[in-house]
């Protein structure tokens, strides 16, 4: 062990005990130089076919629990679906005003008359900007299958826009299925969006198509259109998980120019679902790319699993029953000669690429077939009982036949066994 260990700072042990390759190809990917989350849970999280659609209380509670982990805005809903949720988007738009929360609100719509005024209602009548975020199909296929040619795109958005402008709302033009949308199409479009008086164009890869090389030379089109323009144009990204890239999509984008990414609690929404926004932001984080603090990511993510029963899988990254838990003796072994130093940084680091503590959690040390003597004993002592052997080789017989981790109320009727002998 050197010397810097004792003693030492977090970032002279990091410097010291991590050799980080990822730091090796670094200086060959762009930093962004903006980086803006948009939360997708509360619109295009609920056209998942499996969840329950909250109340609005459930709806005002998961608003509350983004406001912490600096997500920047959040789509409040379709308000143009129906009056209830046209009366959900007031009273959200109102409890962010209200509580001061910085969270700027949006709300998605079709380019049509009937979907962007119930927006401009909602802000006229909450008195809150709410930015419209106007979406239309671009691909070929949507256009062969919908029967739309270039000019009715062109005019289509061209009209929505102007619209919406007049109505004064502030407008996000969306291309639908954009990773699959021919160049020349995109700029005409985003062009024609740009010169009604849109201020954030948005990529979407509406079915999950698109792979990280791809989106970065998608964003640099995007990029190359808004600087001809001369206007200050935000460029957002909009990434589904059908072939599971969506958070190294995010990624690419956002370093490739992309200024806001979009996600969801969970993952949820339509198909297999949108970017989670757990693992998103656990890798903004990480990177360094956003400085938020997230110990209450565990709370958001439950939060939402409670209003839309949607269960958080054992094994989620970061927030997940199993992300910090480990049963295999080897690895326990590691952890508790970690813990025993008192040093929650080592402890944290020394079987985890995430550290626990970051998200408000901690390392759990739990007993099963293939635990040693150290996941006994680190078990009892946290619980504060006596590890002594009898106690321990008691707790490893039951589990090495065991066929599962051994829950607590099985660990403690084996101590109420031993004490009643």
């Amino acid at each position: 062990m050197t010397d810097v260990i004792p003693g030492a700072t977090n970032r002279a042990k990091e410097q010291e005990l991590l050799y980080d390759w990822n730091v090796i190809g670094e200086g060959e990917i762009a930093q962004p130089r903006t980086v803006e989350i948009d939360d997708e849970t509360l619109r295009d999280g609920l056209q998942s076919p499996s969840i329950r659609h909250p109340s609005l209380d459930e709806k005002l509670e998961i608003l509350h629990a983004m406001a912490p982990l600096g997500i920047h805005a959040a789509d409040i809903g379709y308000p143009g679906a129906d009056p209830v949720v046209l009366d959900h988007v007031v009273a959200l738009a109102e409890e962010i005003e209200r509580e001061g929360f910085d969270i700027e609100p949006n709300c998605a719509g079709r380019t049509h008359a009937s979907d962007l005024l119930p927006i401009a209602e909602a802000q006229q009548r909450s008195g809150v900007a709410i930015e419209a975020s106007l979406f239309l199909g671009s691909s070929p296929i949507r256009q062969f299958v919908e029967g739309w040619d270039v000019e009715f795109l062109v005019k289509t958005t061209h009209d929505a826009v102007s619209l919406a402008r007049k109505e004064g709302l502030e407008v996000m033009y969306v291309t639908e299925d954009t990773t699959r949308s021919r160049p020349e199409v995109l700029r005409r479009v985003y062009k024609t969006a740009i010169e009604a008086g849109a201020r954030r164009i948005c990529l979407s890869d509406t079915v999950g198509h698109a792979t990280p090389w791809g989106v970065r030379a998608l964003v640099k089109l995007a990029v190359e259109i808004v600087d001809e323009s001369g206007e200050d144009v935000k460029i957002d990204w909009h990434g589904h998980r059908d072939r599971n890239l969506s958070v190294i999509n995010s990624l690419a984008a956002l370093s490739a120019g992309a200024h806001r990414v979009h996600g969801c609690a969970l993952g949820i929404g339509e198909r297999v679902g949108n970017t989670p926004m757990e693992t998103l932001l656990v890798n903004l984080k990480l990177l360094g790319w956003l400085d938020a603090d997230l110990t209450g990511l565990p709370a958001y993510c439950d939060i939402v699993s409670q209003a839309t029963d949607t269960p958080i899988p054992n094994n989620c990254p970061g927030i997940g029953k199993d992300a910090f838990e480990t049963s295999t003796g080897v690895h326990a072994a590691a952890v508790l000669k970690a813990l025993r130093t008192g040093d929650t940084w080592l402890a944290n680091r020394i079987y985890s690429g995430v550290p626990a503590d970051d998200l408000g959690r901690e390392q759990e040390i739990t007993v099963g077939p293939m635990s040693g003597k150290a996941n006994a004993v680190a078990w009892l002592t946290k619980r504060g009982y006596d590890p002594d052997d009898v106690t321990v080789d008691k707790i490893l017989a039951t589990a090495k036949t065991a066929d599962h981790v051994l829950r607590e109320d099985e660990i403690l009727g084996l101590l109420s066994t031993s004490d009643a002998s």
